[in-house]
């Protein structure tokens, strides 16, 4: 049998890190995408001396918040000529006021849009490698985008109190866009599952204010290795069959009525169409 292979976005620090960690020590090739390289500690690489050679890995640089960067991160990734069983989609910003390259709202951009145009471009690649399947990283936090997302609003920096307002919308986003590519790939053997990991302590919210953080329930949370538990009960454990379902508590559950709008779902698939249409 072959060796399975992931490529993993954000995958070199929080709960990126630790499922490229967990999926290297069940033998899988692991091609971390993002900023910077996956990089060990003396005693990481003591208890696991085989990484020192690194054999099952890559690195690719990859910028969500510049399509040119997604683009040429997927095409790099192709060159690679390998299999593709498990698109990761982890990495995310929160707290972060401003815009994107090509001018779209911070958290819309890198977190859906540069995921959405990763994805169209090695949709080849994920129906070739079938059975496979396609993991995006969510946050119930998509509960507070309770009246969906303002599309006028998508080409401008966020208005909202420290950008809580548009990561919530980008989280939904998230959710609409799992539960889209779960339909459309669902008769290719390609299926789809999004996930809440948990409040965990990564640099996701370092953004914002200090102050603000015991608001946002920041002050009691898991470790990534907690949080990345369902992770990788989506990767390696979910049922095939349950394709477009959200997860929590590696446990499918259900999440707010604004995400299982599946018109609203689709409207966002066409204009994410549009926005990325020329690196597409």
């Amino acid at each position: 049998m072959r060796r399975k292979v992931a490529l993993i976005t954000g995958g070199s620090s929080g709960i990126g890190r630790v499922t490229a960690l967990h999926l290297l020590d069940a033998g899988w090739h692991v091609v971390v995408a993002g900023r910077s390289a996956l990089t060990f500690s003396e005693r990481e690489l003591f208890e696991r001396p085989w990484l020192q050679m690194h054999a099952s890995m890559h690195f690719l640089p990859l910028n969500l918040a510049d399509l040119a960067s997604v683009k040429d991160c997927a095409q790099a990734f192709l060159s690679l000529n390998l299999p593709l069983d498990v698109l990761v989609l982890n990495a995310g910003v929160a707290g972060l006021r401003g815009q994107t390259k090509q001018g779209f709202e911070l958290a819309f951009g890198l977190n859906h849009l540069g995921h959405f145009l990763l994805t169209q471009l090695l949709v080849a690649k994920l129906r070739e490698s079938a059975p496979s399947r396609v993991v995006t990283v969510a946050s119930r936090a998509h509960h507070f985008a309770y009246d969906g997302i303002k599309w006028s609003k998508l080409r401008r920096a966020s208005e909202s109190w420290f950008g809580i307002q548009d990561y919530a919308a980008s989280k939904l986003a998230n959710i609409w866009f799992s539960r889209v590519v779960g339909k459309k790939l669902a008769h290719d053997n390609v299926s789809s599952y999004c996930l809440h990991p948990g409040v965990v302590r990564t640099g996701i919210w370092r953004y914002a204010p200090a102050w603000s953080k015991p608001l946002l329930g920041l002050r009691s949370m898991l470790t990534p290795e907690e949080g990345a538990m369902t992770t990788l009960h989506c990767v390696l454990h979910a049922p095939q069959h349950e394709t477009s379902l959200y997860y929590a508590n590696c446990r499918s559950t259900r999440p707010s009525a604004m995400a299982l709008n599946d018109e609203e779902a689709d409207k966002l698939w066409l204009h994410s169409l549009e926005f990325c249409r020329e690196w597409l």
